[in-house]
């Protein structure tokens, strides 16, 4: 059984996240909400909820930075998404920022990848 500390890679984490069925990537639609593409769904942050958030820090430059967002619906379909950090964020729509913040948060990690 892997431990935390030994999951350092977005690569690696997304493959875990892969494994639990968290294959569903959601973007900015241009309604100003998060879609996913395979299933046409439109959320808005009532129908999320976040439920791990990793950070990962680019070894020798800041843009290679980014933010992984594991996300859960009122469905219980999953999903997630990636983003850069910071001032380098890749979501330049307007209202990403807000959006994120406005879903609700539970960290569920142990349960998420090693249970």
């Amino acid at each position: 059984m892997e431990k935390p500390g030994e999951m350092t890679t977005l690569s690696r984490v997304l493959e875990k996240l892969h494994e639990r069925g968290f294959d569903h990537e959601l973007n900015m639609s241009d309604h100003g909400r998060l879609q996913n593409k395979d299933a046409q769904k439109i959320y808005n942050p009532e129908d999320l909820t976040i439920v791990k958030t990793y950070r990962f820090e680019g070894e020798s430059d800041p843009s290679d930075s980014s933010i992984l967002y594991v996300l859960e619906d009122k469905d219980g379909e999953k999903g997630y998404v990636l983003d850069a950090y910071g001032a380098y964020s890749s979501h330049e729509e307007a209202g990403f920022d807000e959006f994120i913040q406005k879903i609700k948060v539970e960290d569920r990690e142990e349960q998420l990848l090693f249970g």
